[in-house]
């Protein structure tokens, strides 16, 4: 506003000089300048009232921002704590799933018969001839016959399989990787070769190699249903660490849909529950 005063003093004095430079100025010359003067103060005019709606405008506006500014922060704050909570999901069903993987694995090593070693071979006792009088010659010592090599018995294949899950609770998983290896490639029609593919998946998952878990669990649908439910779900969490939530979603529903009676299905549901509660 004090600027607009200055600008109309201004303009006032520009015309007294324009008057006075003229020395012989017209009354009709005076006239239009001072019509002028009157249009440019009635535009300084229209211009302060336009900076007083300007001026009303932005006192309105400016609890409107206020407000936006704390709603942000609340947001903010908000999405914070969902993270937080997210992430403290996360960490429970980590835990409750190696809970899950080791009493499965005792329970499967309680299920495996374990052979009994084979009985010790006791050597029949040794028939000694009787002393005979020395003769004039001797006569050559008989030819003892050579005992037969003996070959070793094969480790029965549940044996084999309860070796290999024993190395996977001691975690020792590289080990048992490869035992489960040899455990299928030599009894691959074996009713136990489903769960010995499923622990390979597990073993790949427990070293945090999601992307080769997945492929060593996808494997388990080759030897049938049996583990089939149980490596659904897995895969699910596979893909959850590989921040694909949509995937993992879909392969739970698969396995609620397809397997409603297992245990792997009572799983799935609920992690489908866990994860659907930490997106809203």
């Amino acid at each position: 506003m004090l600027r607009s005063a200055r600008m109309s003093r201004a303009l006032c004095v520009v015309a007294a000089l324009a008057i006075l430079s003229t020395g012989c100025a017209s009354r009709g010359r005076v006239a239009r300048l001072e019509l002028e003067v009157s249009r440019l103060r009635a535009d300084l005019g229209a211009v302060r009232s336009a900076q007083d709606s300007t001026a009303n405008d932005l006192g309105r506006i400016a609890p409107e921002v206020q407000t936006i500014g704390a709603r942000t922060t609340e947001t903010q704050a908000n999405l914070k704590s969902l993270s937080e909570e997210v992430t403290r999901l996360g960490r429970r069903v980590d835990a409750a799933d190696r809970a899950i993987a080791d009493a499965r694995a005792r329970v499967e090593a309680l299920a495996v018969p374990t052979a009994t070693p084979p009985a010790p071979v006791v050597a029949p006792p040794r028939v000694v001839a009787p002393t005979r009088p020395p003769a004039t010659a001797l006569a050559p010592p008989p030819l003892e016959r050579p005992r037969e090599a003996q070959t070793p018995r094969s480790i029965p294949p549940e044996q084999m399989y309860a070796a290999a899950l024993q190395a996977f609770r001691s975690r020792e998983h590289g080990q048992a990787v490869l035992d489960f290896l040899d455990f299928i490639a030599k009894y691959p029609r074996h009713p136990l070769a489903a769960n010995a593919q499923y622990w390979i998946g597990e073993a790949y998952y427990a070293q945090r190699d999601y992307r080769q878990a997945l492929v060593e669990f996808q494997k388990v649908f080759e030897y049938g249903p049996a583990k089939a439910p149980d490596a659904l779900v897995k895969m699910g969490l596979c893909w959850v660490k590989l921040h694909d939530v949509r995937r993992a979603q879909d392969l739970w529903q698969r396995a609620v849909r397809e397997y409603p009676r297992s245990e792997a299905a009572a799983i799935a549901q609920q992690l489908l529950h866990t994860h659907a509660t930490a997106q809203r």
